[in-house]
């Protein structure tokens, strides 16, 4: 299945949820039978965002927990209200799979904070830089071992050197659809590609350490515009295996909210 989308729709199933096909675009860095954590990150938001849709609310937070590898195979999508509310609610999706023991269970889940927008536009601040323009980039050069089937669907242009001093920083944009026929909302375009912020922000040698990422956590205090989102990222690893990867998120108008990642970090080869 290589149509040119991360996900095909597959009709719904009997319990009413939709149902997707991914893709072989939606392939990971670490290893060719799970899929990177973006695609399945974005079609948890296009769920958040859906399942009981208001148009007086946004979503002003996303935790997305990775709970196992999200298998490139048929994914079930379920999602409800959990917290009903007039300005302030939570909405919870889910993404099932079966596993290869033939049991099926949820592989990842997003939860989101929808908020009732009012007009602050007189008091708009924004506390972080703007990334340099995407005029001022070059491409950005993956080594070898990044090679998969999601990297090479995304359009990444750097601003710094990876693995550089200070934090990573590129404009990225994908390449294909989210949901085949369909074209993507603002979120569901930032959150294909905001989890590449820990491979942007990483100091390891990909060729000597695994580092992969459980969850990702994003607060955003404005709707990205435009094509190309900028990240400007760097991970912290600790002494006992863990690290953590914090950045900014931007538009070509500036930031538009902050990412944070739990990082898994091992040896490839142990002695």
């Amino acid at each position: 299945m290589n149509e040119n989308a991360f996900f095909v729709p597959l009709g719904v199933n009997a319990a009413g949820n939709e149902v997707f096909g991914a893709t072989e675009r939606s392939i990971g860095t670490w290893t060719s039978t799970m899929q990177h954590g973006a695609p399945p990150s974005a079609l948890l938001v296009r769920a958040l965002e859906r399942i009981g849709a208001r148009e007086d609310v946004r979503v002003t937070r996303v935790v997305i927990e990775l709970l196992g590898p999200v298998p490139i195979a048929d994914i079930e999508v379920r999602s409800w209200v959990e917290r009903p509310g007039k300005n302030i609610e939570l909405v919870v999706a889910e993404l099932w799979a079966r596993t290869e023991g033939g049991t099926e269970r949820a592989v990842a889940r997003g939860t989101a904070w929808r908020l009732a927008t009012e007009d602050t536009s007189n008091v708009v601040h924004a506390a972080d830089v703007p990334l340099k323009p995407l005029s001022e980039t070059t491409p950005h050069v993956w080594g070898k071992s990044w090679n998969s089937g999601y990297i090479d669907n995304v359009d990444i242009r750097a601003i710094t050197e990876s693995g550089g001093a200070g934090p990573g920083q590129v404009w990225a944009t994908p390449t294909t659809s989210l949901v085949l026929g369909e074209t993507m909302t603002p979120l569901e375009r930032l959150f294909s590609v905001a989890d590449i912020a820990n491979g942007i922000g990483a100091k390891l040698d990909i060729d000597r350490w695994t580092f992969l990422n459980t969850d990702l956590t994003v607060h955003l205090f404005r709707i990205p515009d435009g094509e190309w989102i900028g990240l400007s990222a760097e991970t912290s690893t600790g002494p006992d295996g863990f690290a953590m990867s914090a950045g900014v998120l931007h538009d070509h108008l500036g930031p538009v909210g902050r990412i944070a990642q739990t990082v898994l970090v091992r040896p490839r080869n142990r002695t």
